[in-house]
């Protein structure tokens, strides 16, 4: 290697990794232009090693070395904050500034600038994709189990069951049981229904609490969560 091509190879590692830092450095993020250059300028100056050295040092296994050495100052840069993890953008960047310089110290100039467009077209345009994938509702996967526990009559349970059943199979929760339970009153009896849903669905148990609450043997009625949430009564 003449004194020319590796002064090349280090100048385009220099530029690309430049060119990379200088948006992380225009965000004021931790690793910055200075940060970003050194780290293509070292990958490429250890990769230059190879070619000054003789014939059984292989370019692969320096970069493989490079690749385990930006792992530890890619960690030095992800901080936590409560349940918030900051720097993962930063640390990725480093590492990809790595990469490019690796290309740039082996002579490939041309996949090192595609390189170093890629990361910064990543950086720049997929962020405002990523702050609007942010803002969309995430819809909830998880069935919601509540309760819809009714008192009246001994004479109505079978129609105030009945008609339970006709409200509920017409909307969108699902039932998953129902039974009714003694009350101390012998002439009362509570019925008591679980139902889920895999979204919210508070007016749907607010209509259906408000339709059985018209029923003129229901003395009290009210839903609430399963899992102890605050109920909500009507009387």
């Amino acid at each position: 290697m003449t004194d020319f091509e590796f002064l090349l190879r280090i100048g385009a590692a220099l530029v690309l990794g430049a060119a990379i830092g200088l948006e992380r450095q225009w965000r004021q993020r931790m690793a910055g232009l200075r940060t970003n250059a050194l780290v293509a300028v070292g990958a490429a100056l250890f990769v230059a090693l190879t070619a000054l050295a003789d014939q059984d040092a292989s370019p692969t296994r320096m970069a493989a070395q490079v690749v385990s050495g930006i792992g530890f100052l890619g960690a030095g840069v992800i901080m936590r904050e409560g349940l918030t993890i900051r720097g993962l953008n930063t640390a990725a960047t480093l590492w990809c500034a790595a990469a490019v310089g690796v290309l740039s110290g082996s002579g490939a100039y041309l996949f090192a600038g595609l390189g170093a467009a890629a990361i910064l077209l990543a950086n720049i345009l997929l962020r405002p994709l990523a702050n609007v994938v942010n803002r969309c509702p995430t819809r909830r996967t998880e069935a919601v189990r509540y309760y819809i526990v009714v008192v009246c009559t001994c004479e109505s349970e079978q129609h105030i069951r009945t008609l339970l059943l006709q409200i509920l199979n017409s909307s969108a929760v699902k039932l998953r049981s129902l039974h009714s339970e003694d009350q101390d009153d012998p002439r009362k009896v509570e019925v008591r229904a679980q139902v889920s849903c895999e979204s919210d669905c508070d007016r749907v148990l607010e209509q259906a609490v408000s339709r059985l609450s018209l029923e003129s043997a229901v003395s009290a009625i009210r839903w609430e969560l399963v899992d102890g949430g605050g109920p909500e009564e009507e009387e």
